[in-house]
């Protein structure tokens, strides 16, 4: 009888549900949404149908919309890590960092695009979509900071501050910017936003240099011949 207890148990321990990750909650939350168009009712709702705790959720999340935000940070993590994982990546320009940035960065977004498109296209409320990508404007702004080269920073240091700033918001504006464009590109491999990356970054990079503006002009065109602002 003892021992046919300690097999018993040894069964059920064996047969216990692992502790969730972070990782995996969040791959459970994208499933919901995407077999059912809406996020889940309640945390109690969730966790249950996942078979896992409210105290093991709380552990990571504080609430349904928190992993919202969260969603989006990861998508910018694995992409700064993927790019990290290059041994020439440390030695690119701010430049190529940047293209490099953008491109892996949308090929993470595109593996995820049911999902970004259903939440970002659920309604026209662009405070909520912003709201939803609060978390990866702080990492984005944070990953800007740490490639801005000497070659783009004033010397004075009273201007640095300000100068860190701008870049911050505008890169920031211009990932808005190309996001709307990949959310409505319908070309084949979303070949368009990546004539977009391009020809935005050579631009943005055009105007730091105070170059000659060919390169926004031809940008300026490419925009106004895909009509994004009459979507």
């Amino acid at each position: 009888m003892y021992l046919y207890t300690l097999i018993t148990n040894s069964k059920k321990m064996a047969a216990k549900k692992s502790i969730p990750t972070k990782e995996k909650i969040v791959s459970m939350y994208m499933d919901y949404v995407l077999e059912n168009s809406e996020k889940p009712k309640s945390v109690y709702h969730f966790t249950k149908l996942n078979n896992f705790s409210e105290t093991e959720f709380y552990s990571f999340f504080g609430t349904i919309e928190s992993i919202e935000k969260e969603i989006f940070k990861i998508f910018l993590d694995k992409t700064v890590e993927l790019l990290n994982k290059n041994p020439d990546y440390e030695n690119y320009d701010m430049k190529s960092k940047m293209l490099s940035f953008y491109f892996t960065f949308f090929e993470i977004l595109t593996a995820n695009r049911s999902y970004v498109v259903m939440v970002l296209n659920e309604n026209n409320n662009q405070l909520k979509k912003l709201t939803q990508l609060s978390g990866l404007r702080s990492s984005f702004k944070k990953y800007i900071t740490d490639i801005i080269s000497d070659d783009y920073r004033v010397q004075q240091e009273k201007l640095q501050n300000f100068q860190e700033k701008a870049i911050q918001e505008t890169s920031w504006v211009q990932l808005l910017l190309t996001l709307k464009f990949w959310l409505d590109d319908s070309s084949p491999s979303f070949e368009k936003t990546d004539i977009y990356i391009e020809k935005s970054v050579k631009a943005t990079f055009e105007l730091m240099n105070i170059a000659p503006l060919e390169s926004l002009i031809d940008f300026g065109k490419f925009i106004f011949k895909e009509k994004i602002y009459n979507k």
